[in-house]
């Protein structure tokens, strides 16, 4: 009889790994989410490994007397790699984009949001197609170029249809 349990020091650090990984995902700095992008990617792939079961031989059917490993968790581990690659590097250009006009990499609220939330508290209906606020009259453009932005030191929010700063 095999012995089919995992090592409980790879599920503590696939634990601490995924919950590393949450709390960086959570924070406002792209450059946080990428590293809680990384961790999570780990962390699956760990995941993976362990919920694979022990090593066996090599999976060719006649080269031994052995039970065979599972190519399946293998083949995940590597698809896994791949798409945590992708996603980590658009992130990092999201990143490197946003440090290029900005001099920043916080993500800040968006003014959509801020009215949706702002209907939701009187409990008012959201109307399709209309950017004005029913019982405020105020205007999503009016209040893109009056919110600020709380990380640029003092300078002026764009204006709509101007470049980057």
């Amino acid at each position: 009889m095999t012995d089919t349990a995992p090592n409980l020091t790879l599920v503590v650090v696939i634990a601490v790994l995924v919950a590393a990984g949450v709390y960086l995902l959570l924070e406002r700095s792209l450059s946080r989410i990428v590293l809680g992008i990384v961790l999570l990617g780990n962390a699956v792939n760990l995941l993976l490994l362990v919920a694979g079961g022990a090593a066996g031989s090599a999976p060719i059917v006649g080269t031994s007397d052995q039970p065979m490993s599972d190519p399946l968790a293998q083949a995940m581990v590597l698809t896994a790699i791949v798409i945590t690659l992708g996603l980590t590097a658009f992130v990092l250009a999201l990143s490197y984009r946003s440090w290029q006009l900005h001099r920043h990499d916080e993500v800040q609220d968006d003014v959509e949001d801020r009215r949706i939330a702002r209907l939701a508290a009187r409990d008012a209906p959201s109307v399709a197609g209309s950017d004005v606020d029913s019982d405020d009259g105020v205007d999503l453009d009016d209040e893109a170029r009056e919110t600020h932005d709380e990380t640029d030191e003092g300078r002026p929010a764009p204006v709509h249809g101007e470049g980057p700063r």
